[in-house]
C-alpha cells in the first residue's frame, strides 16, 4: 500500500487529546503544531481518520510543505508540484481556503487565484489540454501559510467533521461537536461513572459522552469527500472502516448521562438530537435549573459549558449564575466539576481555585477550562467490597 502524510486540523491546546486519537489509531506521528498535528499511514488512513477522529475538524492529504515570500514563488513552488498524481483529467479543483499567519503573504484571496492559476498551468502541460471540464468529483485545496512556511492539502472529509449528523437543533452558544468530545477526553470520566451536564443546550456534551461511552465512531453514519475519487483512497476503504466501526459499538452498556437545562424549548431539540445520533436510551435530559441540582450518589462528574456573558445584557448576571453554580459544587463536594467558560471571573465568583486550568480557543474566542477535581471513589474487589482507589 502507498503510504501518505495527513494534516488534521484541531482546537488551539488541544493538539495532545488528537495526537493521542492519532496514536491509538496506529499512525505514525511527524510532527504536532499549533491547531494540526501531522502524521504518516497508508492509503486505508483517509477512511479510518474521517471515520474514528473525535477531536479533529478535518482530513488532509498533504501534498507539500514549502517556503514562500513573493506570490511570484508561490505560483512558481504551486505549478513545480505533482498535480496530475493528485487530480484527474475531469477533477473539479479550487482552492477553498487560504490562511496566513504572521506571513509577508497576507492576502487570502490573492493566494488562492495565484495557486489556482499554478495548478491550472501544471495540468495544462501535463494533461496536453487547454481547457478542464472539472466534471468530476471535488478536490478542494487548503492552504496554511505559517512565517512563511506554506503547507498545501487536498481535503478528503467535505464538511467538517464536527458535523456527525445528529445536531439538526441547536441552541444560541452550542459547543462543536469535536471540542464536546476533546473535553470528555480531558477527563477522566469513563463509561460506567455518572455524568452531568446541567447547561446542557442541544445536548452535545451528553451525546458525545454516550458515543464515547458506546465506542461509537463519531462519523460511521455520514459521508466523505474522498468517497467520491476514483484515484486516490477508494471508497472500498471506507466501507472496510464502516464495518470496523459497526463492529466496535458496544451494544449492551447502561450509561448514567444526564442532561438539564432551564430553556424550556432547548430539551425537546436536545431528545431529538439524541435519537438521531442512536443514544435516546442513554440520557435523561430534563428541564431544570443549575441551583436545583443534586444527587444521592456520593461520586460523579459535572462536565458543562454555562453562559459566558458574550451578549451586554447578559454580563450582569454573571456572577449570580457563577455564585449558583459554586453553591452546587459545595453541596457535591466529593464529585469532580469540569467548566469551559470565556468568563474570567468565573473562579472568583464559585469561591473556589480550579486545580487545573486550560486554555482552550474556540474558534477566535479565548476560554478556560476549569478542572475542579474531587476524590476518587473506591474500587470495587472481586468479591464486591469496597478497597481504596489509590
Amino acid at each position: 500500500m502507498a503510504v501518505y502524510e495527513y494534516v488534521s486540523p484541531c482546537h488551539f491546546g488541544l493538539e495532545a487529546v488528537l495526537k493521542r486519537e492519532i496514536t491509538d489509531l496506529g499512525f505514525e506521528i511527524v510532527s504536532v503544531e499549533d491547531g494540526r498535528v501531522t502524521y504518516r499511514a497508508d492509503e486505508a488512513a483517509a477512511a479510518r481518520a474521517n471515520i474514528f477522529l473525535r477531536t479533529t475538524e478535518r482530513v488532509l492529504l498533504l501534498v507539500a510543505k514549502f517556503k514562500a515570500e513573493t506570490f511570484d514563488e508561490l505560483f512558481e513552488k504551486t505549478k513545480a508540484l505533482p498535480w496530475e498524481d493528485f487530480i484527474p483529467r475531469n477533477g473539479k479543483f479550487w482552492v477553498a481556503k487560504a490562511t496566513s499567519i504572521k506571513s509577508k503573504l497576507f492576502s487570502p484571496s490573492d493566494i488562492q487565484s495565484i495557486m489556482k492559476k499554478a495548478m491550472v498551468e501544471r495540468l495544462k502541460q501535463k494533461y496536453h489540454m487547454d481547457w478542464f471540464s472539472e466534471s468530476g468529483a471535488g478536490y478542494p485545496i487548503r492552504v496554511t501559510i505559517m512565517k512563511d512556511e506554506v503547507t498545501v492539502g487536498i481535503d478528503t472529509s467535505g464538511e467538517s467533521l464536527h458535523k456527525r449528523g445528529y445536531r439538526k437543533l441547536t441552541s444560541k452558544a452550542p459547543l462543536t461537536e469535536t471540542l464536546a468530545a476533546a473535553l470528555l477526553m480531558l477527563t477522566p470520566w469513563k463509561w460506567d461513572r455518572i455524568l452531568v451536564d446541567p447547561f446542557c443546550g442541544s445536548g452535545t456534551i451528553p451525546i458525545e459522552a454516550a458515543m464515547l461511552g458506546l465506542n461509537m465512531a463519531p462519523g460511521r453514519k455520514r459521508s466523505f469527500l474522498a468517497e467520491q475519487w476514483d484515484n486516490l483512497p477508494a471508497a472500498k476503504f471506507f466501507a472496510r472502516a464502516r464495518e470496523e466501526a459497526e463492529d466496535m459499538v458496544v451494544r449492551d452498556r447502561t450509561l448514567s448521562i444526564q442532561g438539564y437545562d432551564i430553556d424550556r424549548d432547548i430539551i425537546p431539540a436536545a431528545r431529538q438530537n439524541a435519537i438521531l445520533a442512536g443514544v435516546d436510551g442513554q440520557i435523561h435530559f430534563q428541564v431544570k435549573p443549575v441551583k436545583e441540582l443534586s444527587s444521592p450518589k456520593k461520586y460523579g462528574f459535572i462536565l458543562t459549558n454555562p453562559p459566558y456573558g458574550e451578549r451586554m445584557e447578559e454580563k450582569a448576571a454573571m456572577p449570580g449564575l457563577y455564585r449558583e453554580i459554586g453553591e452546587v459544587f459545595r453541596g457535591l463536594d466529593t464529585w469532580s466539576y469540569y467548566i469551559i467558560t470565556g468568563f474570567e471571573d468565573a473562579q472568583k465568583y464559585i469561591g473556589r481555585k480550579a486545580d487545573k486550568n486550560r486554555k482552550i480557543y474556540n474558534g477566535m474566542m479565548k476560554t478556560y477550562f476549569y478542572q475542579f477535581q474531587g476524590p476518587k471513589p473506591p474500587r470495587k474487589t472481586a468479591g464486591g467490597a469496597e478497597e481504596k482507589d489509590r
